[in-house]
């Protein structure tokens, strides 16, 4: 990391550097957690660089970030709870900017480390899931009165299935740049079988049936902070792509990934179910905080969402497949192809159990 000097002196940090070094695995930010002393007690922070190739409006994020923040912050003190553990705390620069642009563009941010905690990469048990659902309703819940009309959109058309099936897939299928359109015409029709599918929440949003929210987008279970000590989850993380969506759009992927019995990776296609407890689990969690803040026609629709998000993926993977895999990344030929096909399957099981998985939301409510 070069220049670091400069790049911490840039914010308001407190104390002394005693290092920085290289933290996590994401692919697509570069993460360092500077430690400092202040007073003889530690303080770590953690320090971004940006990839302004993916996100290229970083004003625009970072706008979006300490809003959202700075909301939930005001939120928890209500509760008395720990806004300094229960969100991340981004630090501004000393000129009061979201942050540091270097003198060769490169932009780096800052927020202050939560000690103490960790991530799960695999959701190991109904219990962890329930815990993930917990974190994210509270989420939803805080935020359901911040006006998401005033974030912008990071990624547009991000969740709108009925655009992406209109614009990204039936385009892939005419101009079939790959050659592979033939050897998918069974995982093609099953997409186009659902084309209503795909345009029920955005209609339903288009009639007011459904509001507006601020939506996290990542829904994944090591987005979650869990406590060392307790194991109780303590806050949501990566909020890159918080902008304006569907609280549906949340919680139907966080089932997609954590419900289904196989990696999304997995080619036995044949045992890919949906997992009802943790469908359930996850459903108590999220709906024991969010529950009185959603309205009927999001209660209603919940189920759904998790097949229409599972839907979506699955043809965004079939979309890149023939479209000679540009988005996604790959380690062989016909990974997006197994990928589909592995969402696919999750959907049929998914349509086979939606009035289980509906029953199962009705008293939870």
């Amino acid at each position: 990391m070069d220049n670091i000097n400069h790049i911490l002196d840039s914010f308001c940090l407190k104390g002394e550097l005693v290092e920085c070094v290289p933290f996590g695995s994401g692919h697509i930010n570069n993460t360092y957690i500077a430690t400092f002393i202040n007073n003889d007690v530690s303080c770590k922070y953690v320090i971004q660089h940006v990839n302004t190739s993916v996100f290229k409006e970083i004003d625009v994020l970072m706008n979006n970030v300490f809003a959202v923040t700075s909301f939930l912050r005001e939120k928890i003190k209500a509760e008395n709870g720990d806004p300094d553990r229960e969100t991340l705390n981004y630090i501004k620069t000393k000129d009061g900017s979201f942050y540091c642009k270097t003198d060769d563009g490169e932009c780096y941010r800052a927020y202050r480390f939560v000690d103490n905690s960790k991530c799960y990469d695999s959701v190991e048990s109904a219990d962890l899931f329930e815990k993930s659902g917990i974190a994210f309703g509270k989420f939803q819940r805080y935020l359901s009165n911040f006006p998401a009309h005033t974030l912008k959109e990071i990624i547009p058309n991000f969740h709108n299935t009925i655009w992406r099936y209109e614009n990204e897939f039936l385009p892939a299928i005419e101009n079939n740049l790959s050659g592979r359109a033939d050897s998918c015409a069974e995982e093609i029709e099953f997409v186009k079988a659902r084309r209503e599918d795909c345009k029920r929440l955005v209609d339903l949003l288009s009639d007011g049936k459904l509001p507006l929210r601020v939506t996290h987008n990542d829904t994944k279970l090591n987005n979650v902070l869990f406590d060392n000590d307790t194991d109780e989850a303590i806050c949501v993380i990566d909020l890159d792509t918080v902008m304006p969506g569907l609280a549906l759009y949340d919680f139907g992927d966080s089932i997609r990934y954590g419900a289904n019995t196989c990696s999304e990776d997995c080619d036995e296609f044949e045992k890919v179910r949906i997992n009802l407890d943790y469908f359930k689990a996850y459903a108590r969690g999220f709906l024991s905080q969010a529950g009185d803040s959603l309205n009927q026609c999001e209660i209603d629709n919940l189920a759904f969402s998790a097949k229409l998000m599972t839907l979506e993926c699955g043809m965004r993977f079939l979309t890149d497949y023939i479209n000679c895999d540009t988005y996604f990344k790959t380690s062989y030929p016909t990974h997006n192809l197994v990928r589909a096909k592995n969402q696919f399957a999750l959907v049929a099981d998914m349509e086979k159990h939606m009035t289980e998985m509906e029953e199962i939301i009705k008293p939870l409510k």
